[in-house]
């Protein structure tokens, strides 16, 4: 019985998931944390539960998954993202799975295909988008957090103006004091 009654809940969460989603899909360069796509298909669906995020958020995601698969509709999972660094989670590979496309290892890669599968989304669920119908474009967060390090790592580093060395981390060269 419980394991029915999971699935049920499962599948509630999932068909408010995917509403929801619509929703946020319809604001150009929009994105919603696991966090509050968790919380709001709670209250929406009126089923609650005390059980951490983690442990069902990625069989309700799935069945969005295959749901926006059937229905020949972008992969509105592209859409959620971590609240710590903007980025999709590791679930993301189930939208390439169902697609029949190849696995990407590489961080970057997934997001970017990320940020091409959000722009469908904007453009099939009808966000105002600029001329030119818009680009893809990396969440928020994670968009930030790559601009600091390439700035960080743009800025050239301190040298001693007297020999012309590069400083240490301690800003007081080592030969000139």
């Amino acid at each position: 019985m419980a394991r029915e009654e999971t699935r049920q809940k499962h599948e509630r969460w999932a068909r408010e998931a995917y509403s929801l989603l619509i929703g946020v899909a319809r604001s150009y360069h929009a994105v919603i944390t696991y966090k509050e796509l968790g919380t709001e298909v709670q209250e929406r669906s009126g089923i609650h539960t005390r059980a951490p995020l983690q442990y069902w958020i990625g069989p309700v995601l799935g069945r969005v998954v295959r749901e926006a698969h059937r229905r020949g509709d972008p992969p509105l999972t592209a859409l959620v993202v971590h609240s710590g660094d903007g980025m999709v989670g590791e679930g993301y590979k189930e939208v390439l799975e169902i697609a029949g496309q190849p696995p990407v290892q590489d961080a970057l890669d997934r997001e970017r295909h990320a940020a091409r599968a959000r722009l469908d989304c904007y453009r099939r669920f009808g966000a105002a988008l600029p001329p030119g119908g818009g680009e893809p474009a990396l969440a928020p967060r994670y968009r930030a957090t790559i601009e600091r390090r390439r700035a960080r790592d743009a800025a050239p580093p301190p040298v001693c103006r007297g020999c012309f060395v590069q400083l240490p981390a301690t800003g007081v060269c080592d030969s000139c004091g």
